[in-house]
């Protein structure tokens, strides 16, 4: 398969599986079909973006705010939020999920209170994902 641009040139379409936790629990490796199209002008806060970093990374994580110049970034199994990610670096937008061979609908009150709950939650998964990391530097000694 060419490079994600390139299919998003070609079709206007990817369709694939994710790699990766980041996106957990909506979106799970090697189980669910993400499609993503191009974007269709600005995103909106709370779009899953697909983007790509300055290291050739793709990463398919959610708008958590737009700003004038950009958007901040976060994945739903995240702690840290990206800044400054550029209109250039949005390949395209997530539009469709498959899991088990049925659609998700991403415009459903299920889908969009999973997502509100999910960033309201952020602050509590900082402090989880911090008790983790200092108890296994602890162990560690």
């Amino acid at each position: 398969m060419a490079n994600f641009e390139d299919e998003l040139a070609k079709t206007g379409k990817l369709v694939y599986t994710t790699v990766g936790i980041s996106m957990r629990p909506l979106i799970k490796q090697d189980r669910d079909i993400s499609i993503i199209e191009k974007p269709k002008g600005r995103l909106k806060k709370f779009d899953v973006a697909l983007y790509k970093r300055p290291n050739g990374q793709y990463v398919l994580h959610r708008v958590v705010k737009v700003l004038e110049d950009g958007y901040v970034i976060l994945g739903d199994n995240c702690a840290s939020k990206e800044y400054n990610i550029k209109d250039s670096q949005i390949l395209g937008v997530l539009t469709s999920l498959v899991r088990a061979g049925k659609e998700v609908d991403l415009n459903s009150f299920g889908y969009k209170l999973y997502v509100r709950a999910r960033y309201a939650h952020y602050p509590v998964r900082v402090i989880i994902f911090r008790t983790k990391r200092f108890l296994r530097k602890l162990i560690k000694r």
